[in-house]
């Protein structure tokens, strides 16, 4: 890349072979005009300084730093109050920036500032292992480990990002006439890129995975996978590692596909759980049109990828995330690979647990059943690590946090609410596009053989509690703890958007995070679809979000008592 540098202030010498001509001599005449400008000078700076010390006179204004987070949690804003940024402060001029100005009602903060766009991207992307950044691992700080850089920063600049911003994220597998490879919702559904990332451990079926993905795909050409695997050396099949050798079956996915694979490999013996690994995966998304994440023994229908696309465009809301915990593969996929399940998981049941890390939100069992809502996904407060599929500046504004080792419960509540506050909405598939291989069954004694990253918690003892308190702190979740006791790195990346709060989300779905307690029964309100049918008419006109300003429901158990 190219650097600019700017002119400097020091005066050109002369030029060479010539000399400066002397100075004019000083006349009398303009030394006294010279005094006689100081004087009014410094009239005018008494005469504002008496101003300045008036009551009311003083204008209100608080600069801001880069850590909008923190910023905005040391302010509160007094009703009709405005407090303006002006253009210039803090700036980090780059020729990626543009002034975006926002609104401001009474009780709100107005902010003047720039929002960095993402990079221009391209398809196919150079490799996404490169370039790569030098961290120390997340649960031994002896370890330093080189990893792939983030695409780009979070865009949503702590606000409601508009749609302008939002359409310069995503590539179309086929340019336009200028040979622009960026071109928002013009580019034709059927050639717009996915992004599917994969975090596996030790895991057999993550080949089989890659291979439904991509021959069961409408479209194989326009998917990219990023996969975060780890093994160990000599014991483990390798991701990418085709089943049968290329020139035996050269129609496997893994030998047709294998330039769209970029694999990060890791021992497995530096694994802190999937957090991290998922952490990685989010630093090889490279600007694709569509992001998508499932588990490592997933199985796909046919032309999945269209489908999802389908469901995620009958929504309208381009903060639309599609996310459920997936229904068990077997007696779900037809030898023709097509699904044979007329119900679907819908997120609505979550209750707290205790532990060795304390007391946090687990979803538990979700129900199934025929969809309430019909033609489109179904709105839901919660999502799902097991599945998500969503617009791709999901991953550039919401990616998994860096400082969270040895976390396995609590992921889910850390990226869902964290997205809420961004402005993101949470939809259960109108149709189940793929399934989970759960060790039941038949599956069981295979499934049961594969290793889980815990194995190594011995070496990584005592992480998994601090990583806890900094999850629960960020999302507000643990008022009882100081937030002197957690780290607080890096929270301009991993922490809150400014769209909505934390505690808008406990009020509208009845959490009460001091006695740790939830309301029962939010299924009642979620799965026959009133949160739907109550929400969506609230969507923005541009398909920025649910406005959730508009809303003043609470939830509260409809049959307290009963379980």
């Amino acid at each position: 890349m190219d650097t600019i540098v700017p002119p400097t202030s020091e005066a050109l010498p002369p030029a060479k072979g010539k000399k400066l001509p002397p100075p004019p001599p000083v006349k009398p005449v303009q030394v006294g005009l010279w005094l006689s400008i100081g004087i009014v000078a410094l009239y005018f700076y008494a005469l504002m300084g008496s101003m300045s010390a008036l009551p009311n006179t003083q204008p209100r204004r608080i600069a801001f730093g880069k850590n909008w987070n923190l910023a905005i949690d040391k302010y509160e804003a007094v009703p009709g109050d405005e407090v303006d940024m002006e253009e210039g402060e803090d700036d980090d001029s780059n020729n990626n920036e543009t002034p975006v100005k926002e609104s401001t009602v009474k009780g709100k903060l107005k902010r003047t500032t720039s929002v960095q766009l993402p990079p221009v991207s391209q398809w196919p992307p150079p490799s996404a292992l490169e370039p790569t950044v030098e961290i120390v691992h997340p649960g031994d700080p002896k370890y330093r480990m080189q990893i792939p850089e983030f695409w780009s920063p979070p865009i949503h600049d702590g606000g409601l990002m508009s749609r302008d911003v939002a359409m310069q994220i995503g590539t179309c597998a086929v340019p336009d006439e200028s040979g622009n490879f960026v071109r928002g919702d013009e580019c034709p559904v059927d050639e717009r890129t996915i992004y599917f990332a994969i975090a596996s451990y030790r895991d057999f079926q993550c080949r089989q995975t890659l291979e439904t993905a991509f021959l069961r795909a409408k479209n194989p050409r326009r998917i990219r996978v990023g996969v975060v695997d780890q093994i160990v050396h000599g014991e483990d099949p390798a991701c990418n590692e085709p089943i049968k050798p290329c020139d035996t079956d050269p129609h496997q996915a893994l030998c047709l596909y294998q330039d769209q694979i970029d694999v990060f490999e890791m021992d497995a013996a530096m694994s802190v759980g999937p957090v991290f690994a998922r952490h990685i995966g989010h630093r090889l998304y490279r600007g694709e049109y569509y992001y998508t994440q499932s588990d490592a023994h997933v199985s796909y229908t046919k032309n999945w990828d269209a489908d999802i696309i389908s469901q995620m465009e009958a929504t309208h809301n381009d903060m639309a995330v599609l996310t459920t915990y997936l229904t068990d593969v077997q007696g779900s996929i037809s030898d023709e690979g097509k699904s044979l399940r007329k119900t679907r998981p819908i997120m609505c049941n979550t209750d707290y647990e205790g532990g060795a890390q304390g007391q946090h939100l687990r979803h538990m069992s979700q129900p199934e059943r025929i969809p309430s809502i019909h033609g489109s996904p179904q709105m839901q407060p919660y999502w799902a690590a097991g599945y998500s599929f969503s617009r791709g500046h999901f991953v550039v504004n919401v990616p998994y946090d860096l400082y969270q080792p040895m976390i396995f419960q609590g992921e889910e509540m850390s990226i869902g609410i964290r997205g809420f506050t961004v402005g993101y909405d949470f939809y259960a598939p109108e149709r189940s596009v793929c399934f989970h291989h759960y060790a039941t069954g038949k599956n069981a004694r295979v499934r049961n053989k594969v290793p889980h990253f815990w194995e190594n918690s011995n070496h990584y003892a005592g992480t998994g509690v601090k990583a806890m308190q900094r999850l629960l702190g960020i999302v507000h979740m643990n008022p009882e703890i100081p937030t002197s006791q957690w780290i607080h790195a890096d929270e301009d990346i991993y922490g809150l958007g400014g769209v909505r709060t934390p505690e808008k989300f406990y009020e509208t779905f009845g959490i009460d995070v001091f006695h740790k307690k939830t309301e029962h029964h939010l299924c009642n309100f979620v799965d026959k679809g009133k949160m739907h049918n109550d929400f969506t008419p609230l969507l923005r006109k541009d398909g920025m979000g649910i406005d959730y300003d508009k809303i003043t429901y609470r939830f509260t158990d409809p049959f307290p008592g009963q379980q």
